[in-house]
């Protein structure tokens, strides 16, 4: 569809909104990593491994002069049960987010397919800071209501994360760590502690640490597939990677990043129980931040730390470790439900979250079972 907007002074300009099909797939990643709100979770390839897992991915490009302007990927996904199915757009959308008019648009081709499919409402969790009051008010005047649900690390994906702006030389990033980090990253070099860049061969081996990690710090892990697609739809196309920590010969640590346009996200980390005193994790840290800056990336973030620590905080560990490079603790304006069904989408609020506690309880008795 088309749609004239005038602004003051200027001539008319035509912007056309479109769903996309496979065909489009390259030019759409592409405009994602030259629009400072790309993210790895909007791409093509996101899409596509989250439809194996149960959603449907859409696609929509808003054009202005053949070039697009803005975009949005939303999984769709059915309600157990009832089959009624919800919106999410993880990161979306990829759009200036001051300029109204654009996203107004973003949102009414959002609510044609939305009537069209019976979804419920759109879920939107995009990167942008707590302190831009104006966006947040933006998004109450549109009809978006907060959707906070305050487990774990505050949302679906993280509201709270430690971001380094990598731009600076290599001796000015190691001169501004702290210094007990700096001293671990090299006597984890000194000790003799290998990063290299992981191969497929190396997925069993990453997943067996990775599920180490997670008995040892009581948190689920997804089925070794899943990361499996994750390898294979992201590293060959380059939008990820993974990397092994290796010491004496043994993998002891690992980690899987993501990365589009100037971009970088550390994901996932896999930590053995054996030789944690030759700090691999610190060592791994810094050549993924080398990495990125190599790859022309100014951004790096370590994701994900809890809102409002203390020290008995069972994470406060993990919050003191990404503290330790220097990065700058961000937080974002979180969860905001568009809602198109109000009634339906009370009782979806009401029972949504006894079945994900129900769910978990199963996953944790089976998991404890499994150990016996």
């Amino acid at each position: 569809m088309g749609r004239m907007v005038r602004g003051k002074g200027i001539e008319p300009m035509t912007y056309i909104a479109r769903w996309i099909d496979k065909s489009e797939h390259t030019r759409f990643n592409e405009f994602l990593a030259k629009h400072p709100k790309g993210h790895v979770l909007q791409t093509w390839e996101w899409g596509e491994i989250k439809s194996r897992t149960g959603w449907l991915p859409w696609r929509l490009i808003i054009e202005k002069n053949q070039e697009i302007v803005a975009a949005i990927s939303i999984l769709e996904r059915k309600i157990p049960v009832v089959g009624i199915p919800i919106f999410y757009a993880s990161r979306g959308p990829v759009v200036d987010w001051k300029n109204t008019e654009l996203f107004d648009l973003v949102l009414a081709e959002i609510k044609k397919l939305a009537k069209k499919r019976g979804a419920i409402f759109l879920k939107v969790d995009p990167d942008l800071p707590s302190s831009e009051k104006e966006l947040e008010q933006y998004l109450i005047s549109r009809g978006f209501k907060s959707a906070e649900s305050g487990k774990g690390f505050e949302g679906v994906q993280p509201k709270y994360v430690f971001r380094l702006d990598i731009s600076p030389d290599e001796q000015t990033l190691l001169n501004n760590m702290q210094q007990k980090t700096r001293y671990n990253i090299r006597l984890a070099q000194k000790k003799g502690v290998q990063i290299r860049k992981g191969t497929r061969e190396d997925l069993p081996e990453f997943y067996r640490v990775l599920k180490e990690t997670t008995e040892r710090d009581r948190f689920l892990v997804r089925a070794y597939s899943y990361f499996e697609d994750l390898y294979d739809s992201l590293v060959p196309v380059g939008l990820g990677e993974l990397f092994i920590a290796e010491y004496e010969g043994n993998i002891i640590s690992g980690t899987l990043a993501f990365v589009i346009g100037n971009k970088a996200w550390y994901i996932y980390g896999a930590s053995s129980n054996a030789h944690r005193n030759v700090m691999p994790n610190y060592l791994i840290q810094w050549e993924m931040i080398r990495w990125a800056k190599s790859l022309g990336c100014t951004l790096y973030d370590f994701r994900g730390v809890p809102g409002h620590l203390t020290e008995e905080n069972p994470l406060y560990g993990l919050y003191r470790f990404k503290k330790g490079f220097n990065g700058e603790y961000t937080e974002f304006i979180g969860e905001w439900d568009l809602v198109y069904r109000p009634i339906t989408y009370f009782l979806w609020n009401h029972l949504e979250p006894l079945y994900s506690d129900v769910l978990k309880g199963v996953i944790a008795k089976l998991r404890r079972v499994r150990r016996r």
